[in-house]
Formats: structure tokens, sequence, C-alpha cells
């Protein structure tokens, strides 16, 4: 099963200048294991010190929050986009 996961330009630093990157996970947590096996450096920014997801990072299945969809014990099918976007904060 593949999906796709676009890497926005915040992380591609992480992946070396790659906006999107074909995966074969089945959920969540073996997205994250095969995109950090790919990108080590990725890892940080995708977990926190617990394995758990950042906080400020959220996950978009085919455009649908992750959240809404079962969380991390969503099950990816055969052609699903995934979008990663990290908060950022900014201001005066």
């Amino acid at each position: 099963m593949t999906i796709t996961v676009q890497i926005p330009s915040a992380l591609r630093r992480h992946t070396g200048g790659a906006a999107k990157v074909n995966c074969s996970a089945a959920n969540l947590n073996e997205l994250f294991t095969d995109l950090g096996t790919k990108f080590p450096d990725l890892t940080a920014h995708l977990r926190d010190e617990n394995g758990q997801i950042r906080r400020f990072l959220n996950v978009y299945v085919n455009e649908e929050d992750i959240r809404f969809l079962g969380g991390a014990g969503y099950t990816f099918k055969d052609g699903d986009e995934v979008l990663l976007v990290p908060s950022i904060a900014g201001g005066i």
C-alpha cells in the first residue's frame, strides 16, 4: 500500500528538499517510523520525547484532520494523501 506524504516547506530542510514522499504504512506510527528511517533529522519534528505525535503538528488525510478519523488509530488506505502541518507562531 502506498500513501503520499506532502512535506511543508518548514520541514523540507530535513528531507533534503523533498516536497512529497511515498511511503508504505498502515497507520500513523508506521508512517512516522518510515519517515524517520528515510529522514532521521525529521523524527524530532514528528514525535516528542515519549514517542507521541508532537502537540503542534497537525496531520491531515485527504484534507481531513486525522483526529476526526480516529487519530493515531486511523488505518491508511492505498492512495491516501497525508499532509503534515506544523503550527508556526510569530508576531510582534
